[in-house]
């Protein structure tokens, strides 16, 4: 061998390794570049990668070469730099990368059905949620399945949906697959090939409120998905809609709270699988998790822990009788009471405390009719809202409606969390604070004066919008920021007053 062909060879073999490494890199590239916002379990989304591609895992460098066309200048001419080669590769492969990756989101998106959490149980009257329900399914006539697997009563839940289905315009009927329900057997239920198809043929699924374990246990158990569970997905995957109210809608996550009511045992660390959190069935994809009955029940103090242990960019915590409709990366809020998404994208910790904390989430409440893209992280209000009052508090005319400092005793009560946004968006302040703690810790508490400080704060990008076209006050807020940092707060909360002498001071009224 002559040294020409040496050189050759090396420098083939140099390209060869880059190209090899480049083909694995490759892969996981196409896999992570749109993980959130995802309608499709990781599993469904890699063979429809690797089809796309029509690479294999640990292709080989001539399957790479074939990947970057005929005409590849490096086969072309077999005594040019075999690095140089590697690198022009390496470019091509790049680009069909981003090409893989923005056909395959357009199609699923296309493809994909309609996820609808509704915050808690609809009244009847709630025309606005119910309307739209049905005519994602398709209109007038469109079938639905109810399963009221999650409650205490099964047929009185189903019955109710029912009923509240077909006054707006839809055909439904139950699904008996519920453990509550006497006489069945919940095994063979899941695999009834009747139930099955009935489920198939449909255009709409929606789960009753309840406890949540109960839906996952009984269509997934030991995390294996029943028949009765894949005909749902097949609903999905076929464009229908997918709705759940409370319960319901807790399951539409990956990851979903079963038994997690102390959100104060959340915060300080109490969050373990199988027993607070456990598997959901997924329908919103790897990258967003849901919560429910949200701002009424200061639910912000778990989703946050939750979602930095389970390594979720957003969080949607959909509020009583309201519902969130989402479909590829579009979220549109409907209802009474609105959302709040929540974006860790920026979000950091200190690993230097042992305990839970938190820097830069940021905060989106969405209002009726507003919108969310998940790729683009930008909200769109409600033409109602566009039309209303802009509130730019960064603005050099910003007039603030509130002055002075605030601050929130109890910050995970009942709506506070948003309050909170809405002042200090149009106020003359650049930060409010407010306190999650325990009053009253109960006996078992390890840490009974650990709260945390929450710190909410405008930023350069900080917007709002205002109307009051649907009646009260309808605001839609972006880009506030918040940090959660661990503070003591001294047990007992506070004393009885005492006089200067020691004695305890009664007032006139209490003789």
């Amino acid at each position: 061998m002559d040294s020409a062909t040496t050189l050759r060879s090396t420098q083939n073999d140099g390209a060869e390794q880059i190209i090899d490494r480049f083909s694995g890199v490759t892969i996981r590239l196409i896999f992570k570049c749109k993980l959130s916002g995802f309608p499709h379990s990781r599993h469904a989304m890699k063979p429809m990668f690797l089809s796309h591609l029509n690479l294999k895992l640990g292709a080989s460098s001539p399957q790479i070469r074939g990947a970057c066309g005929a005409n590849n200048p490096c086969l072309a001419a077999p005594t040019m730099n075999g690095r140089f080669c590697a690198r022009l590769v390496v470019t091509r492969l790049l680009l069909v990368v981003a090409l893989s990756c923005s056909a395959l989101f357009s199609a699923a998106a296309a493809a994909s059905g309609y996820v609808v959490p509704i915050g808690s149980a609809l009244r009847p009257d709630n025309d606005v949620v119910w309307n739209r329900l049905v005519e994602l399914a398709g209109g007038a006539g469109a079938r639905f399945v109810v399963f009221g697997t999650a409650s205490g009563d099964p047929e009185g839940a189903s019955a109710r949906i029912i009923d509240a289905l077909q006054r707006h315009g839809a055909v439904a009927e139950a699904i008996p697959a519920a453990p509550q329900l006497k006489g069945i057997d919940i095994a063979q239920v899941v695999q009834d090939p009747l139930l099955i198809e009935k489920t198939r043929q449909a255009r709409g699924v929606f789960f009753a409120g309840g406890a949540q374990e109960r839906i996952v246990d009984t269509l997934a158990p030991g995390g294996q998905p029943t028949p009765l569970l894949k005909a749902i997905w097949e609903v999905y995957n076929k464009g229908g809609v997918v709705a759940g109210a409370s319960a319901g809608a807790a399951v539409m996550s990956e990851t979903m709270f079963r038994n997690a009511r102390d959100i104060m045992r959340i915060l300080k660390g109490r969050l373990r699988d199988g027993s607070e959190i456990g598997p959901g069935l997924g329908f919103a994809g790897p990258g967003l998790f849901i919560d429910q009955h949200f701002l009424a029940r200061g639910r912000i103090g778990r989703m946050l822990p939750l979602m930095l242990a389970k390594g979720y960019r957003f969080g949607l915590g959909v509020d009583e009788g309201s519902a969130a409709i989402i479909h590829g990366d579009e979220i549109e809020v409907l209802g009474n009471t609105g959302a709040l998404l929540v974006d860790l994208s920026d979000a950091s910790t200190n690993p230097a405390l042992p305990v839970f904390n938190l820097r830069n989430a940021r905060l989106n409440y969405l209002d009726h009719g507003d919108r969310y893209n998940l790729r683009t992280r930008q909200t769109t209000p409600a033409p109602e809202k566009l039309a209303g009052r802009r509130i730019d508090p960064n603005a050099a005319d910003f007039s603030p409606y509130f002055r002075g400092d605030m601050f929130y005793i109890d910050i995970l009560s009942d709506t506070t969390i948003v309050r909170a946004m809405s002042r200090l968006l149009s106020s003359d302040r650049r930060v409010v604070n407010g306190l999650a703690f325990n009053a009253a810790p109960s006996a078992d508490d390890p840490q009974p004066e650990l709260g945390f400080e929450f710190h909410l704060r405008k930023g350069a990008d900080s917007l709002g919008w205002y109307s009051s076209t649907f009646g009260g006050t309808g605001y839609t807020i972006t880009n506030l920021y918040l940090d959660v940092n661990p503070v003591r707060v001294r047990q007992p909360l506070y004393n009885a007053w005492q006089s200067d002498s020691g004695t305890q001071k009664t007032s006139d009224a209490s003789r």
